[in-house]
């Protein structure tokens, strides 16, 4: 089972001037403007059960770096084992280019998640937790410095993978979201919606 998607527009910043670092006393600091060094995609794969994650830097966001990258994942993985691929309903997972390859590669399912509850594909936990990590605070004179640091970052992750791990239950987090739509006026969701 692998939680699916991209994280578009990774910027390669370079700062103005270089930040202190974190002392006793004092917080790390970072200057306030940066000098923009173009873009990557990140395209990544977390197994769920693992934590272990398949990740593989574009320079776009289309259909064609969506097939480039389940093709990386199809031989990445074993040929016996089936492939159920959690992913949101973006339009390059719709693609018609991508129905015909996943057509002839019977064992991906891919069901959609709805709208709305990216939340449920916890690659986008790993996201965060590569953006804070590495990504945030890091300096890039160039987009292939930002894709090497995130590779390492990932091959890193790998060495000793830990999944994430729900701490709340359903019902806890169905009464949280009804919670907030009363306070925004809308009528609660039941457990079947």
């Amino acid at each position: 089972m692998f939680c699916i998607d991209e994280k578009s527009q990774i910027q390669a910043l370079d700062r103005t001037q270089p930040g202190l670092p974190l002392q006793k006393g004092r917080a790390g600091t970072m200057t306030h403007d940066y000098k923009r060094n173009g873009t990557t995609t990140l395209c990544a794969a977390l197994d769920l059960l693992k934590g272990a994650v398949i990740g593989q830097c574009m320079p776009r966001h289309r259909h064609q770096e969506l097939l480039k990258f389940l093709k990386a994942i199809d031989r990445a993985t074993p040929k016996h084992l089936a492939m159920h691929c959690v992913a949101d309903n973006y339009g390059t997972h719709k693609h018609p280019n991508v129905q015909p390859w996943l057509a002839a590669h019977p064992r991906f399912h891919f069901p959609v998640i709805p709208t709305a509850s990216s939340w449920l594909n916890l690659v986008e936990r790993w996201f965060g937790k590569i953006t804070t990590d590495c990504i945030r605070r890091g300096v890039f004179k160039s987009v292939a410095e930002l894709e090497q640091a995130i590779a390492d970052y990932s091959k890193d992750n790998n060495v000793n993978p830990r999944p994430f791990v729900w701490t709340k239950s359903a019902a806890d987090i169905i009464l949280k979201v009804n919670r907030g739509r009363a306070a925004l006026g809308k009528p609660a969701r039941s457990r079947g919606g």
